[in-house]
């Protein structure tokens, strides 16, 4: 295993604004969101190394959330390249728990969601691959993210790609993308104060189209942090996710009387009213969370089986060594019979409130093959 440092291998490369964006496309747009099922060249994901805040915010001892970090790493690993960004601090570790097929990248980072930090990855029919440098803050100034705020720019100059700048304050545990127009968010994040004070829908949606090419987005209330505590404001990957263009996995409960039951159920309707970016109705199957698994005492607790992530050939499932989580790698087999169901603990992890689709992101494989923009 090598380890690729920040400064030979990570200088300036081109950042194109939105109107630079505009100017050098084609007439009519064609960059594009493939969804997470298109093939993959690699995963990206980052080390946690923050022991302050994983034991101090969280309570949970940071040497075991990064042997859950690892574990997921290494189920990818089976199936495409992983490639894991580590903070300096944490390199030895990590070379430790990682095994032949997870390449790391030393850059010094403040946290570990690269879901949110990184860039979301676009595609072109003749311009290949670039990527989209969100505006990032930390869901809301939630905790530092004086080095996170650059970790997009910083990985696509690494890798030599186009990197589109957008006024957007956007985490990509936010969105959600079918490949063929529809997008899926959430209003409880992308309207909030915290995040992007003044913009509307409407100019959201604009930037939507312009950099991931959506033709439809779907905006859910989402689960406000002042509701259940969610400390990202409600990212749409902890409410559903997608299973095929036109069918959904989405979040349910059995606890009827939960508060949560309540955010569950208007979710699910806005989805029931919904139409996608070719005018189809949703099919919809029920993943129930894992309720026995949430610990009464942490401040967070990500129990949500749709934080699963699609690799090449397998679906890497949360899992919590509970009875539920037979039920839901059951109802995973049955929406992606082609693909292998393969369950990992994340109990530790899940005190930081995300699971494994917040800890992992999708660079899609060039040129893409049966893929439709």
């Amino acid at each position: 295993m090598h380890i690729i440092t920040e400064a030979p291998v990570f200088s300036d490369n081109k950042i194109l604004t939105e109107g630079t964006f505009m100017q050098t496309n084609d007439a009519q747009n064609s960059w594009f969101m493939p969804a997470e099922w298109a093939p993959h060249a690699a995963t990206w994901m980052a080390f946690p190394h923050n022991q302050a805040l994983w034991e101090h915010a969280w309570g949970v001892t940071l040497a075991d959330v990064q042997l859950d970090f690892a574990r997921v790493a290494n189920a990818i690993a089976r199936f495409e390249p992983v490639k894991m960004v580590v903070d300096p601090s944490a390199v030895a570790r990590a070379q430790e728990l990682c095994g032949p097929n997870v390449e790391l990248f030393e850059l010094a980072i403040n946290d570990s969601w690269c879901r949110d930090s990184g860039p979301s990855f676009v595609c072109h029919p003749r311009l290949g691959t670039a990527g989209v440098d969100w505006r990032f803050n930390a869901w809301g100034g939630k905790s530092a993210f004086d080095l996170d705020e650059s970790l997009a720019r910083r990985l696509l100059n690494g890798l030599g790609l186009e990197c589109f700048d957008t006024p957007l304050t956007n985490e990509g545990g936010a969105i959600h993308v079918d490949g063929q127009g529809t997008l899926i968010t959430t209003e409880s994040v992308l309207l909030n104060a915290n995040r992007n004070p003044g913009m509307s829908k409407a100019e959201m949606e604009a930037i939507f189209s312009r950099l991931l090419g959506v033709k439809k987005t779907i905006w859910l209330p989402g689960d406000p942090d002042y509701v259940t505590g969610d400390m990202t404001d409600g990212h749409v990957d902890g409410v559903c996710a997608f299973a095929r263009p036109g069918a959904l996995l989405v979040d349910a409960t059995r606890d009827a009387s939960s508060v949560y039951a309540e955010v569950v159920r208007e979710n699910r309707r806005a989805l029931e009213l919904a139409t996608d970016a070719q005018g189809r109705r949703f099919e919809m199957l029920e993943l129930f969370e894992a309720s026995d698994a949430v610990d009464q005492g942490a401040e967070v607790f990500c129990a949500s089986y749709t934080n699963f992530y699609i690799a090449n050939g397998a679906i890497i499932m949360p899992a919590y060594g509970i009875a539920a989580d037979d039920e839901a790698a059951a109802t995973l087999r049955l929406a992606f019979p082609e693909r292998e169901v393969v369950p990992v603990r994340i109990n530790h992890l899940a005190h930081g409130g995300g699971g494994v689709h917040c800890i992992t992101q999708q660079q899609p494989a060039w040129p893409l093959s049966g893929v439709q923009a």
